[in-house]
């Protein structure tokens, strides 16, 4: 039995992209031992993970520094036989360089990386989705066939979702943590107007995407419109989204819950494309961008605070009938 980590402490979607390789591992090595570390605030994602022995969380926003020594001690005293790291910062390559692992393998990109024993270029413009980018760190030990990420809601979230699918129903996550990855409020809000009345709409999302739901509740005249932002775990989400007649997303994290649980999503791209590799991979999936020539677009990979250009036509100029269609395909 081999003890492997996998490391991946970056935004929610990355750790949901990340599971991929949990599941391909368990495939060839069932009786490994596999830890995953994430940073504080990501780990009810993994909740319950069949297949993980223990999460490890990192707190990034109360004595860093502190924290990632403790963590290192931690990660020697373990003496992991591979240290995997799908990060390219400088704290996680300084885990994986200084972990004592036999094996430390990670991006070339990483600051650490001439630490590691293996290590893999990873590019924007080579055509891949996030997954096989990441798949490439164990292909020599597993295969290259590109293997699905996956969340595992467990009983207690599917009752607790329970009363909210006794009806059709569509979910909708309105909020970005870029504002120029957020499709416009007022766009929403056209697109609500015009769902038809058998659906309840769901707005959903964090604590903090609460306001963003209440102001678009406000301002819609669809009587069928319930806020669930900052109600349910990541998980309970996930398995909500299992049961929608479709999901309706940004180019963010829930775009990713719905890849790992093979949900319906119409993934709204404005500021970025899906040429960076963070496509939705479910069967039934859609990406929506504007069909308006925009030489300004792809103006960022994650997303700006605001328009560059002040007009952000990459939002404004994708047509609701657009994303209408995909709930009636």
């Amino acid at each position: 039995m081999q003890k492997i980590l996998i490391i991946q402490t970056a935004f929610i979607g990355d750790v949901v992209l990340a599971t991929a390789l949990i599941e391909k591992w368990y495939r060839f090595y069932p009786k490994d031992q596999v830890d995953f570390l994430v940073r504080k605030g990501n780990e009810g994602l993994l909740e319950g993970h069949p297949y993980l022995h223990e999460v490890l969380i990192w707190n990034k926003k109360e004595n860093k520094t502190k924290n990632l020594l403790q963590l290192l001690k931690k990660i020697r005293k373990i003496k992991y036989d591979k240290v995997i790291n799908l990060q390219r910062f400088a704290s996680t390559g300084l885990l994986t360089g200084f972990s004592h692992a036999k094996e430390r393998i990670g991006f070339d990109k990483n600051p650490f990386s001439f630490l590691f024993t293996k290590k893999f270029q990873h590019s924007l413009k080579d055509n891949l989705h996030e997954v096989e980018r990441n798949n490439k760190l164990i292909e020599s030990f597993t295969d290259a066939k590109f293997n699905k990420p996956k969340l595992y809601p467990t009983a207690e979230n599917e009752t607790e979702i329970s009363p909210y699918t006794q009806t059709p129903y569509t979910c909708i996550f309105p909020a970005s943590v870029r504002f120029t990855k957020q499709y416009p409020e007022e766009k929403w809000i056209d697109l609500i107007n015009q769902i038809p009345a058998q659906f309840t709409v769901y707005l959903s999302g964090g604590k903090t995407d609460k306001e963003l739901c209440e102001r678009i509740k406000e301002k819609t005249i669809n009587k069928n419109v319930k806020i669930l932002a900052g109600k349910l775990s990541f998980l309970s989400s996930a398995a909500l989204m299992k049961s929608a007649k479709m999901n309706y997303t940004n180019d963010s994290a829930p775009l990713h819950f719905a890849s790992a649980t093979n949900s319906p999503v119409t993934a709204i791209f404005c500021s970025t494309i899906p040429e960076f590799g963070f496509y939705p991979i479910s069967e039934k999936s859609f990406i929506v961008q504007t069909d308006v020539l925009l030489p300004c677009k792809p103006c960022s990979l994650h997303g700006l605070p605001e328009c560059p250009l002040g007009h952000f036509k990459c939002g404004y100029t994708i047509e609701t009938k657009k994303l209408l269609d995909t709930l009636n395909d």
